[in-house]
């Protein structure tokens, strides 16, 4: 059972980030987006087995659709904005490096370090996963599963630590890729996030008990010392 998992979230990744990218490009031979392909694989399988495998919760959560009932009306808006404008992220680094030629191409190291950031960004989601069994792709009170507040691990730095992984996988993804047209057009699924943390915490603070004392105690939203 939980290899047809691995699978599932393999082929789902795969689906979405090889199509968006070798379809506009009208090409397989890009090496740079086979070895990005690889390194989702290899992060999606660490993840699988590092968070996944033992909260089976967990991953019943994150299989649940983008609207669902309870989630605040500018969540709803903000979710689907936010799914929309990434997948187009994805799209416009092929369309710029093949057909547009819109900037001119970062240098090696800085796509090299591209490809760092998009690492480490995965990385904090797999940690926020792992510390946040009620990690939901939603804005919603779990009242069904006693939804309690986390301030542990990576949330005792910043309260969205997996906003902060995304906005580094967003950046680092197009580096590497070697479009600054896709970085630039980051911008704009991360000003979503950020306008989306707002909401949240405004339903947070509201609905989930503690959750005051929580932003007393961790200052920072987003990033430490600066916030």
């Amino acid at each position: 059972m939980f290899i047809f998992k691995v699978l599932l979230a393999l082929f789902w990744n795969l689906l979405i980030f090889g199509g968006l990218l070798f379809i506009p490009a009208g090409t397989l031979f890009w090496w740079r987006a086979w070895i990005f392909l690889g390194v989702v694989s290899v992060s999606v399988i660490a993840v699988m087995i590092t968070v996944f495998r033992e909260n089976e919760e967990l991953w019943n959560e994150r299989l649940k659709p983008f609207i669902q009932e309870g989630q605040p009306i500018a969540d709803k808006i903000l979710t689907s904005l936010f799914v929309i404008t990434f997948f187009c992220l994805i799209a416009i680094i092929p369309l710029d490096l093949f057909q547009f030629h819109l900037l001119s191409k970062p240098g090696k190291l800085i796509s090299s370090l591209g490809l760092l950031v998009f690492i480490v960004g995965w990385w904090i989601i797999s940690l926020s996963f792992k510390e946040n069994t009620f990690a939901a792709p939603v804005v919603k009170h779990q009242t069904d599963r006693q939804q309690i507040v986390i301030d542990t691990g990576v949330y005792s730095l910043v309260r969205h630590p997996m906003y902060a992984g995304a906005i580094l996988l967003m950046i680092g993804m197009p580096l590497w890729l070697e479009s600054y047209t896709a970085v630039l057009y980051s911008i704009l699924p991360i000003v979503l996030l950020i306008v989306r943390i707002q909401v949240e915490e405004k339903f947070l603070r509201q609905e989930l008990k503690g959750y005051d004392v929580y932003i007393e105690r961790v200052r920072y939203k987003l990033l430490p010392y600066l916030w």
